[in-house]
């Protein structure tokens, strides 16, 4: 049976910046958005929520979906990408509770697109979706009949 990884991930928008986090991974800086496995007992848009919080200390609630991604890693692994949008005022101060983020940055979407250590390729284009309006309800990615 076909199992892929279930990820979500946020594009983080303020006054014309967008959040970014970087870790170290194989002894490189890697930039990604606030995003991470779906856990068990979770709706797709309270893991966001959590990968939110736990990778920047930011608390907020997608206001859209953006666009589900099926992708294939270098290493051949298979990924559901579940990217959410999340708007706010203004660029907000960060703390990251996951030891795995170095720190987080606040950064033009040329700046992020230039990049040449981006996790994935996912990272800009969920900017490049973000920039296109393409936004959907909530709703689209709705659980049903949740127990938890």
């Amino acid at each position: 049976m076909f199992k892929p990884h279930v990820t979500v991930a946020c594009v983080v928008h303020a006054a014309g910046k967008y959040l970014i986090v970087e870790e170290t991974i194989a002894h490189k800086a890697l930039w990604n958005q606030p995003a991470g496995h779906l856990e068990a007992n979770e709706t797709l848009v309270q893991a966001a929520e959590r990968e939110l919080w736990e990778e920047t200390g930011i608390h907020a609630t997608p206001l859209a979906f953006l666009r589900m991604h099926q992708w294939i890693a270098p290493d051949n692994t298979p990924f559901l990408r579940f990217s959410f949008a999340i708007e706010l005022e203004k660029p907000l101060p960060t703390a990251p509770h996951d030891s795995d983020i170095d720190r987080c940055l606040w950064l033009t979407a040329e700046q992020i697109f230039a990049a040449s250590n981006l996790r994935s390729p996912l990272v800009a284009e969920s900017i490049r979706c973000y920039q296109q309006s393409e936004r959907y309800p909530l709703s689209l990615v709705a659980s049903f009949n949740w127990p938890f």
